[in-house]
């Protein structure tokens, strides 16, 4: 009989957005009988308690207070339990795993998977400038780089010279019958004739997620709109310019700021719509979330992916560029268009399905193994 492979999955931590959901999820529905699973949080001396993962999973909390400082814990870590792949989920744990590679017990295999748009990434700003080159010198190191879309993978082997051959596309992994089943529990508010709209956006409160845009399309919705109103799910560096943004364009009480929030669903029956402002995007799973509860989306055409996986949909309102007046613009479509509490099959999200995805990811790791590293 085969022992089980080892695993190790490695994130900085479970407090963040779609890119640790993700690897949570994974964790949550890799096989317990062919892996043994071990899964490192690179910046967490513990793990969150609103975090429930399978008793099977060994959780190793490193507690580096940054990513790199926590490169010699996880060295110690790998030549312990001796994995045979190391699958990283966020660039920037991606880099250190793949900088320590010769560091690692002899044999293991690396994966790592690619959390946005390469191009667009860098293009944006906001990262140091050797980034491009740190993306061009260490996605060679790994056995293969997964990407979400078709979109994302030509994208990243144009930017960085990758074979094709070594770029993986996998779904991500969504809890659609869980999302459903928890979404179904909530009472959503009473709708009444003079029902006011609230719009939902979820996402980490940095520039390239859009939600100063989202203000600026909010205040001019509501001279339409005057009840329009705005839940925003999420922390960030920007939390504190977007609320003097809400000050300084007149809509303070029509916006609240819900912080971070480990499970966002709850706010799904009382919603109006998803709205995805972003200006750069790969393809962010708070849209496959709201997806799978049937809300209605308005989002900008971020990116290439993000426009294949939407365009043409019935329930989606793309805008036609990434600007407050377009997002306005396609808000008040939508909102004429929508009777209250009205939902959507959203059939695009079938393929995210937990039992679909992951099978996926296991036959990619199972392949990953059987070859030489």
């Amino acid at each position: 009989m085969n022992l089980p492979s080892k695993l190790l999955l490695v994130i900085p931590h479970l407090s963040g957005g779609g890119a640790e959901r993700v690897m949570a999820l994974l964790a949550c529905g890799l096989s317990a009988q062919k892996y043994e699973l071990h899964l490192a949080l690179l910046t967490q001396a513990e793990p969150p308690a609103d975090v429930k993962l399978p008793p099977w999973v060994q959780i190793h909390a490193l507690g580096a207070s940054r990513v790199r400082g926590a490169a010699m814990r996880l060295v110690r870590l790998a030549r312990r339990i001796q994995p045979d792949l190391i699958l990283s989920g966020i660039f920037h744990a991606n880099f250190l795993v793949l900088l320590l590679r010769p560091f690692f017990p002899h044999g293991t295999h690396i994966l790592v998977r690619q959390n946005g748009t390469v191009s667009s990434a860098l293009d944006f700003g906001g990262l140091p400038w050797y980034t491009r080159l740190l993306y061009r010198l260490l996605y060679r190191r790994a056995e293969g780089v997964i990407c979400q879309t078709k979109a994302m993978a030509f994208d990243l082997a144009q930017e960085l010279k990758l074979p094709m051959d070594c770029i993986s596309v996998l779904a991500n992994p969504v809890d659609v019958e869980g999302i459903r089943a928890s979404v179904a529990k909530f009472e959503p508010r009473k709708i009444s004739d003079d029902h006011a709209p609230q719009l939902l956006a979820i996402g980490r409160l940095s520039r390239e997620k859009g939600f100063d845009l989202l203000l600026g399309a909010l205040a001019l919705l509501r001279a339409e709109v005057p009840k329009a109103r705005l839940v925003i799910a999420g922390c960030g560096p920007e939390e504190a310019a977007l609320k003097a943004k809400c000050n300084a364009l007149g809509i303070g009480e029509a916006v609240h700021f819900a912080g971070y929030l480990a499970n966002p669903w709850a706010q799904f029956p009382d919603a109006t719509l998803l709205v995805v402002p972003s200006r750069q995007e790969g393809l962010p799973n708070a849209l496959l979330e709201a997806a799978a509860a049937g809300l209605p989306i308005v989002a900008t055409p971020a990116s290439a992916g993000l426009m294949e996986l939407l365009e043409g949909q019935p329930g989606v309102w793309l805008a036609p560029e990434i600007t407050a007046e377009a997002l306005a613009a396609s808000l008040l479509a939508a909102l004429r268009r929508l009777q209250p509490g009205e939902r959507f099959a959203h059939p695009f999200v079938e393929e995210f399905r937990m039992d679909r995805a992951i099978a996926a990811f296991e036959r990619l790791i199972d392949q990953t193994i059987a070859a030489k590293p």
